[in-house]
């Protein structure tokens, strides 16, 4: 036999679970001044790509490549807040890593997740990672439509969907989405799906002669000549998971 209690609720408050999205920064290195540069390298020229987004910072990478390095997370977090992200919690680190960054006033976060790519086909084209890369959730239903023709030094970014463009994308041109990019015409410029880390982003163009392709930071630039079967053909660019870490693929259409 159940039995129902009464109980006196408080009147100001209630405490509830809450799932925030975060941007995962998986740090490669202790080296402040080569990330400082990278990320101006990236970011410098879209000083509004991040929003004060909260970050987690990742240690795992940095422990594979620089066993029981200990950053300087005071500086670590005075960088990303110029970018405007707001780092908020640790993962991944040693015992003293993980003291230092609770010092520095991050919070330990051992159980946070991050969003890897889905499995798919064996790899027919092959990049090489950026040095840092953003992990962060689906991208919302929707397209951001461009009609227009793209010029040198134009940039467009979907913050949040789909990017869908319906003329050229010229060299020099940039087009950004945090989920699909659809060209119906030649891509020409730069394309970056998945730009926070949604690693089943796809980039889609008519004519496929980029000068940038990148999805969820992994990137292939022209000084890479595409393979004649996709170079200037309608093709689509996607991210599969391989033993050496993620790749893109380049797949043809229609043929």
């Amino acid at each position: 036999m159940s039995v129902a209690l009464a109980g006196n609720a408080p009147a100001t408050f209630e405490i509830k679970s809450a799932h925030l999205p975060l941007v995962a920064l998986m740090l490669k290195s202790s080296n402040l001044d080569l990330l400082a540069q990278e990320f101006a390298q990236r970011f410098g020229d879209m000083p509004d790509f991040f929003d004060h987004d909260p970050v987690v910072i990742d240690l795992h990478p940095l422990n594979v490549a620089e066993a029981h390095a200990l950053p300087d997370f005071g500086a670590l977090q005075t960088l990303l807040r110029q970018h405007r992200l707001t780092p908020l919690a640790v993962r991944g680190g040693t015992i003293e890593q993980t003291a230092l960054a609770v010092a520095a006033g991050l919070t330990p976060a051992p159980d946070a997740t991050v969003q890897r790519a889905a499995p798919s086909a064996a790899p027919t084209e092959t990049t090489s990672p950026e040095p840092v890369a953003a992990p962060q959730p689906m991208p919302m239903p929707g397209a951001l439509v461009i009609d227009k023709p793209l010029r040198s030094g134009q940039q467009v970014y979907a913050r949040g969907r789909d990017l869908v463009v319906m003329a050229m994308v010229n060299p020099g041109a940039e087009v950004i989405a945090d989920g699909n990019i659809h060209v119906y015409a030649p891509l020409r410029g730069k394309a970056i799906a998945g730009a926070r880390g949604y690693g089943e982003a796809r980039i889609f163009a008519l004519s496929m002669a980029p000068e940038l392709i990148s999805i969820a930071g992994i990137y292939r630039t022209s000084e890479v000549a595409l393979p004649e079967s996709v170079q200037g053909k309608t093709a689509q660019v996607r991210l599969v998971p391989g033993p050496d870490g993620d790749k893109l693929v380049i797949d043809a259409i229609g043929v």
